[in-house]
């Protein structure tokens, strides 16, 4: 065939083999690997979020029960208020402690690995926190906390990675947000297990804690079936048949052949690069733009006002008119909105993409801002104001749930080769549990002090990622690991000529 022939009909073709990647399904075998990662997962950490709400009143009763048969006397309100302040924040803790791990772990025991293991972290803290009660000690429920912490940690760094590793290329986006779907999976399941008809009565708050035991064990059933990361076993343990045995399991004959060779792609560009420690990252200068991107998007994860909005969700829903023994099918009810969205996000991502989905959620999240500052300002002009936010208060856990819930974990996988993969997650991880330890410890001052107006500060929080995710950040969408390290690099290169002859004179001074 002529050249001008195939330089004609050459984009034609790659852009069928990409539409063919589009359409192409997940089988049965990839559907039952994620689910079985993520129940264990970063289910757990939904989960565990919730869950301490509902018993709330009881364990301080039973702290104040505790405290008067150890010493006699009623435990001061401060002192009740630091206790449970301790209890609730262990796990924040614990998180930090898990993603500083989770990285290394991944690396050391394998992805699949690293998650069966961690679940001796979720059974522990179960058998802690439910004998608790039994035993009089509270110090049983720190400790369960922390370890709760851990677990959540460990799968929040390592449960995305090994998603990400195990799915294909036009699959990666919908696969990846299988973590977001099971974090609120795991916030709704602990909202609806704590309303009284189920285990919300006092005498039930030990099992309560303790029935985040069950995922645990359904992941230790489940996933031992299935392979390890494929890219893992080829890639950092240079086995090539156990590589193309999991591809076949995960993918099925007809793709493993084409999932082999970008594997085997990505490989030849890592020729000895050994696996990156997270401080390395740091001074890689090829790497800069993807690491402050992580940097940024998990630090804004925490920052852009979600928090606030579940804070200030009892008040919009009391100032509605409804009664306070609703209010817990209420908060249920805006767990629901975020599954469900979560669930849209997935079906949508290879479709419109990641940087239509993130900058979109970003920008609607900046225009509920401005409308619930309004709301809440106007509450007592109107008796429709009070509907009014709690119409913004969907809405923003909507826009959330839509881009920055489930797209930031997966961008964080996108950006990275193999070998600096496991760092990068361990640094996104560490700033994400920081950033929530911040907000929480910072935003009861943001509040005092600003009241309503809180949420121009988060306005401008939002604002500013969705700019810089506009001009900063590429499409990742159908593009293998290599293609988008080529974006990024091509990038970098745009940026070094537009600084010209400057750029030029200083090297050559130097």
């Amino acid at each position: 065939m002529p050249k001008q022939y195939v330089d004609e009909y050459e984009p034609l073709l790659i852009r069928g083999i990409k539409d063919k990647r589009r359409l192409q399904l997940p089988n049965k075998s990839l559907l039952l690997a994620m689910f079985a990662a993520c129940v264990g997962g970063t289910f757990q950490y939904g989960y565990n979020v919730s869950v301490i709400n509902a018993p709330t009143m009881y364990v301080q009763n039973f702290i104040n029960l505790t405290w008067m048969q150890r010493y006699q006397t009623n435990i001061s309100q401060d002192g009740l208020t630091l206790l449970w302040s301790t209890i609730v924040s262990m796990f924040t803790l614990g998180g930090l402690i898990g993603a500083s791990i989770g990285g290394t772990l991944s690396v050391k025991l394998g992805r699949r690995g690293t998650l069966l293991a961690n679940n001796t972290f979720s059974l522990m803290a179960a058998l802690l926190m439910g004998l608790s009660s039994t035993a009089g000690s509270f110090e049983l429920l720190i400790i369960g906390r922390l370890l709760s912490g851990i677990n959540a940690g460990i799968a929040l760094c390592v449960q995305p990675l090994y998603l990400g590793e195990i799915a294909p290329t036009a699959l990666r986006g919908a696969m990846g947000m299988g973590t977001s779907v099971f974090i609120t999976g795991g916030i709704l399941t602990g909202q609806v297990m704590g309303l009284k008809e189920i285990l919300g009565k006092e005498e039930y708050w030990p099992i309560l804690l303790s029935t985040t035991c069950i995922p645990a064990a359904l992941q230790l059933l489940i996933l031992p079936w299935f392979p390890e990361s494929p890219r893992y076993l080829l890639i950092d343990k240079g086995d090539e048949e156990a590589c193309k045995k999991a591809l076949r399991q995960l993918h099925g004959l007809v793709d493993c052949d084409g999932a082999l060779e970008d594997i085997e792609k990505e490989r030849s560009n890592l020729v000895g690069v050994h696996a990156k420690k997270p401080w390395e990252l740091f001074s890689d200068r090829s790497l800069r733009w993807q690491l402050l991107t992580i940097i940024l998007l998990n630090a804004a994860q925490q920052l852009n006002g979600i928090n606030a909005i579940y804070f200030y969700a009892d008040y919009v829903f009391r100032q509605s008119g409804i009664p306070m023994d609703k209010i817990p099918y209420a908060t249920v009810g805006t767990g629901a909105c975020e599954c469900i969205t979560a669930l849209t996000c997935g079906l949508l991502i290879e479709s419109l993409g990641r940087k239509v989905l993130i900058m979109g959620g970003y920008v609607l999240m900046s225009i509920c801002c401005v409308f619930f500052t309004l709301t809440l300002t106007f509450q007592g002009y109107s008796p429709v104001f009070p509907y009014l936010s709690m119409v913004c208060v969907f809405a923003f856990i909507l826009s959330f749930g839509l881009g920055p819930g489930g797209v930031t974990n997966i961008l964080t996988t996108e950006l990275f080769m193999q070998t600096a993969r496991p760092a990068a997650f361990t640094i996104a991880g560490s700033v994400n549990w920081l950033s929530f330890f911040f907000i929480s410890l910072v935003f009861p001052f943001i509040v005092i002090g600003l009241q309503q107006y809180c949420f121009l500060v988060f306005l401008a929080v939002c604002s500013l990622v969705a700019t810089y995710i506009f001009f900063c950040i590429p499409e990742t969408k159908n593009k293998t690991f290599v293609e988008i390290q080529n974006e990024f690099q091509s990038s970098k290169n745009k940026l070094s000529r537009s600084d010209g002859a400057g750029t030029i004179l200083l090297s050559t001074s130097i």
